[in-house]
């Protein structure tokens, strides 16, 4: 009957041992409350995470595993307790990660450059944004005058009364404003990738008339031409190029801590990247070449554990065979006539498998720099697939979009309004103020924004930002000190940009002040 039969595990353990097991933690729970030992302090010697058993201190064990075969873990000099000592307690404490990733762990006074587009902010505050209505006709044509002559304001830490402040009013309405071109009021120019939806059955007397896309295109070329020159001579900060299946960032020398003019596109795909090689335009891939790196670091640090472990591993194999070596194999079985080999072209597509996997992925940002920016200015001018050849877009030139005026540029203002909601907070309601800013919202209007809120709201704000996908990823990294105080932006503006960015693939989702202090997260 106890015969050994297929199927029987021998480590299957019978009623007798189990009782005789139990029999065991019996006494051993008896002789530990004989030797004085009080169950508070057997208890707290108990592992944390283990649910309350009838026998303290002895973790209870599965009877129908095999004694032998169980991994245990190694003895410790001494038993873990819930209750560490004071010193050791405030250890880790401090080793606590802060509340999240991207926020810091302390409150600071100013937050990191974002280079992504936004298109609405929604700012709140307990005090009311009255201050932003019904602007005076002077107060407007002083805010569009201070903008053109790049005049900076400075505002007092705290204004008691925003509504009676010119100066506030007039700085608010110049942080609005932004240029644009082409200016179509009866098309939504930004953004343009996703919105064929929007602008279907739109007046577009373009799609069909060559002659009139030729104008189009050609206005258009002298005004990024007109851009790039005022970038190269550090009079416009930045400025960005919307196609309907791309984004491009060009930034001055000195921003984003890099001495050289630099240009972010994305997302990009392999036949654009193939024609940016063949254009003779030299570019990286930044979070690519990051992730290799990694992979890279990891890679060296196991074979060095390997070889430490196994010194007398070969370690010329494997790096010298060519694709024909690898098929030798099939040669010496016999079967080479038998078996397909893949020709060229599958292996060359094998190869390539993963750069066409990335593809309007965030992983696909191209960063070009230095002169090769001026070089991808001729390539963009005369890209046939910049402009779409059929749809609702078909025939419109891509969007620029800068802070400062150009030839050609239109002035544009953000839309802002304020709304006053009351929100119940348990028996009560408590009055919630709202600023709601829509529009192309740029890196610059963002932190003047901020400054202005700031002095405005008594130091004490939140917002929510929603950003533009497809630029949320221009955070990318990169030191020379380049003079750009005459591009046109605030000073204070100007020295956040100039910053490495630090937040990666992300951007701000979320930005509070409280007590004159920034934390954000992203």
């Amino acid at each position: 009957m106890w015969a050994v039969v297929p199927g029987y595990s021998p480590g299957f353990k019978k009623p007798p041992e189990t009782l005789r097991l139990k029999r065991k933690r019996v006494r051993g729970s008896e002789a530990t409350s004989a030797s004085g030992v009080s169950p508070a302090a057997a208890c707290t010697r108990r592992d944390p995470a283990s649910s309350p058993r009838p026998f303290p201190g002895v973790r209870r064990r599965n009877p129908f595993s095999r004694l032998e075969n169980t991994p245990r873990p190694p003895p410790s000099p001494e038993p873990p307790t819930l209750c560490p000592p004071p010193g050791r307690r405030e250890a880790q404490e401090q080793r606590l990660p802060p509340g999240s990733e991207e926020s810091p762990r302390h409150p600071l006074t100013e937050f990191p450059a974002d280079w992504s587009i936004k298109t609405r902010l929604l700012f709140t505050s307990s005090e009311p944004f009255t201050w932003i209505d019904h602007l005076k006709a002077q107060e407007e044509a002083q805010g569009f005058v201070q903008h053109c002559r790049a005049t900076s304001v400075n505002l007092p830490q705290s204004i008691q009364e925003p509504k009676l402040s010119t100066e506030l009013r007039c700085a608010f309405q110049q942080s609005l404003v932004y240029w644009l071109h082409p200016s179509l009021p009866w098309l939504q120019m930004f953004p343009r990738i996703g919105t064929d939806r929007k602008m279907v059955g739109k007046a577009s007397p373009w799609s069909h008339d060559a002659v009139l896309q030729q104008v189009l295109m050609s206005e258009w070329s002298i005004s990024f031409s007109s851009l790039y020159n005022l970038l190269k001579a550090k009079l416009c900060p930045y400025f960005y190029v919307c196609t309907y299946q791309f984004t491009v960032l060009f930034r001055a020398a000195g921003l984003a801590d890099s001495d050289v003019i630099t240009a972010v596109i994305s997302p990009t795909t392999r036949g654009l990247r193939e024609a940016m090689k063949n254009e003779g335009i030299e570019f990286s891939l930044p979070f690519v070449e990051e992730s290799r790196n990694r992979k890279r670091i990891g890679v060296e640090s196991n074979l060095e554990m390997e070889t430490a472990n196994y010194p007398e591993t070969d370690k010329s194999t494997g790096d010298g065979d060519s694709d024909d070596e690898g098929f030798s194999w099939l040669e010496e079985m016999g079967v080479q006539d038998k078996i397909k080999k893949p020709d060229a072209i599958s292996i060359k597509l094998w190869k390539e498998k993963a750069e066409v996997q990335m593809d309007h992925k965030p992983e696909s940002l191209a960063l070009v720099k230095g002169t090769n920016a001026f070089t991808l200015l001729n390539f963009l001018i005369n890209c046939k697939s910049l402009v779409a050849s059929a749809g609702p877009q078909a025939g419109l030139p891509p969007t620029l979009l800068s802070p400062v005026a150009f030839r050609g540029a239109t002035m544009q203002t953000l839309k802002a309004r304020s709304v006053n909601v009351k929100k119940q907070v348990r028996s009560h309601y408590k009055d919630i103020f709202s600023l709601e800013i829509v529009g192309p919202v740029m890196p610059h209007s963002l932190h003047s924004l901020s400054m202005l809120l700031k002095a405005a709201q008594k130091g004490s704000f939140s917002a929510v930002l929603y950003t533009h996908e497809q630029t949320a990823v221009f955070n990318t990294n990169e030191t020379a000190y380049e003079d750009l105080t005459k591009c046109g932006i605030h000073l204070k503006t100007l020295d956040q940009l100039m910053q490495s960015s630090t937040l990666g693939k992300s951007s701000i989702r979320l930005l509070e002040l409280s007590n004159y202090a920034y934390t954000w997260k992203s």
